[in-house]
């Protein structure tokens, strides 16, 4: 059947190229209307006491927006920006603009899916259709081996199956031109005081080893500077646990998460990189990310708000605490261990981490402090610009031993993990500059050194820094 006007809802999918939703509104109606919902309730209360979306993922969000809006607005069309609860404002919207069909992309999460199926419940009470499509995972969830039911436990055993019986579909290509139907009447694009466009873009850009913004072209921008100008992607598997400068890791992220870069993408531009450039094994690490990412997301699909529980996917029984205080000094950056604390106040000052200091800090939290894991999945959540529900509480439950994960702990020994990553202290002296006279590896210990060293780099534990919060001396390196 095809209609003569069609809604386009878009949701973690905020790209023109590769977009499998847009590419199908166009084959489904003579016309599309595009739209992004703001839904109030994701910038509100979290769980734990904790904002759902901070500030640095607020300004990311809007100039994604943006990107998009200047990306449509040069094919003759526009972006219509609603707020207020999706479910209720995408069946208005299109009744009014007579819209016959909504399409929309599919997510695997509780929250999004119950707001999916409560739009379409109130679109189906007024006549209208709608679609939806997978589009989020570099496989296919048709294209895979198995049942998503039926899906490996175990990474290892998920990517070798996908490897050898599953394959990655081309770019989806939209055709053009493009109609776009007319905005209805009383509807006009202005930006909630939590978007707004450039809100705390000045601390990132003055703490930061590089600027993130958001949209497809700086993600485009960003693939190419990594890939070909630096040329860096030939050293990712050397290179991808650093802490420090631009181009220790591709720092995709972001943009995936949104949906401004499809996995696709970066996987075309891998292969044409092996082809052009170089295959080694850092090119093939890149994909074996995005395969990380897919299993994340199929294994939320396959076990639903288990991945939220405390048990995790493995139903254990929890024996973690619900101690404020030591949670609100992990989370300001004042543990008294100074590899954790770097690492959180770069997060704080940036929205932006490294892998290796969310691992670190992880395990900190949850195998020293002994904390509710969730708390810490939560807190990311609020922080991180890149948050990806899948990724985000998948890599916690593996971290707090719950999840895939054929071992009971991951547990890091922050010294050893210290020597092997800042064994000159440079990372802790441009996150915590009151160590800063401490000389290399000292910064890291200071809990260990003689009042003498602590003397001459006039450093008193307990009003400079902080006392540490577990018997850190004790730690061999």
């Amino acid at each position: 059947m095809r209609y003569e006007k069609a809604l386009v809802w878009l949701r973690n999918d905020l790209r023109w190229e590769d977009n499998l939703t847009l590419k199908k509104a166009t084959e489904l109606a003579n016309s599309i209307l595009i739209v992004y919902c703001l839904d109030p309730r994701q910038f509100g209360p979290g769980d734990f006491g904790l904002q759902k979306t901070g500030p640095f993922r607020a300004r990311f969000l809007s100039e994604t927006i943006q990107d998009l809006q200047n990306q449509i607005s040069a094919k003759g069309g526009n972006l219509l920006l609603l707020h207020g609860k999706p479910e209720e404002e995408i069946p208005s919207l299109a009744h009014k603009a007579g819209a016959g069909v909504i399409c929309f992309s599919q997510e695997v999460t509780a929250e999004e899916i119950r707001v999916e199926q409560a739009m379409e419940k109130a679109a189906w009470s007024k006549g209208i259709a709608t679609e939806s499509y997978w589009q989020s995972t570099l496989f296919h969830i048709d294209d895979l081996p198995f049942p998503v039911a039926q899906m490996p436990e175990v990474f290892t055993k998920f990517r070798k199956e996908c490897e050898k019986l599953s394959r990655i579909r081309p770019l989806y290509k939209i055709p053009e031109p493009v109609r776009f139907a007319e905005i209805p009447e009383g509807h006009i694009n202005s930006w909630p005081e939590i978007v707004k466009p450039g809100f705390q873009i000045e601390a990132q850009a003055a703490n930061g080893d590089m600027l993130f913004r958001g949209g497809s072209g700086p993600a485009l921008e960003r693939m190419n500077l990594y890939f070909w100008q630096s040329d860096s992607l030939a050293n990712y598997k050397e290179t991808r646990n650093g802490l420090s400068g631009a181009d220790y890791s591709s720092k995709l992220s972001p943009w995936l998460a949104l949906g401004a870069l499809s996995p696709r993408q970066i996987y075309g531009e891998v292969k044409r990189y092996e082809k052009e450039r170089t295959k080694n094994q850092s090119t093939y690490w890149l994909i074996f990310e995005l395969i990380w990412r897919d299993f994340f997301r199929f294994m939320a699909k396959k076990h639903g708000n288990r991945i939220f529980k405390l048990g995790g996917i493995q139903n254990r029984p929890g024996y973690w605490k619900e101690d404020k205080t030591l949670f609100s000094k992990w989370a300001a950056g004042k543990t008294g261990i100074p590899f954790i604390d770097a690492n959180m106040r770069e997060l704080n000052q940036t929205g932006f981490m490294s892998n290796r200091g969310r691992q670190l800090v992880a395990s900190f939290l949850v195998n020293d402090l002994e904390i509710d894991w969730r708390w810490g999945a939560a807190y990311f959540e609020q922080q991180l610009i890149d948050y990806d529900p899948c990724s985000n509480w998948g890599n916690w439950m593996y971290i707090a031993g719950v999840g895939n994960d054929p071992r009971q702990d991951r547990y890091f020994n922050i010294l050893l993990q210290a020597k092997k990553y800042d064994p000159q202290g440079d990372y802790i002296g441009r996150w915590i500059p009151e160590l800063n006279k401490l000389k290399g590896f000292d910064r890291h210990l200071p809990f260990h050194l003689s009042s003498e060293k602590l003397d001459s780099g006039r450093i008193k534990l307990g009003k400079d820094y902080p006392l540490p919060l577990v018997c850190a001396e004790n730690w061999s390196f």
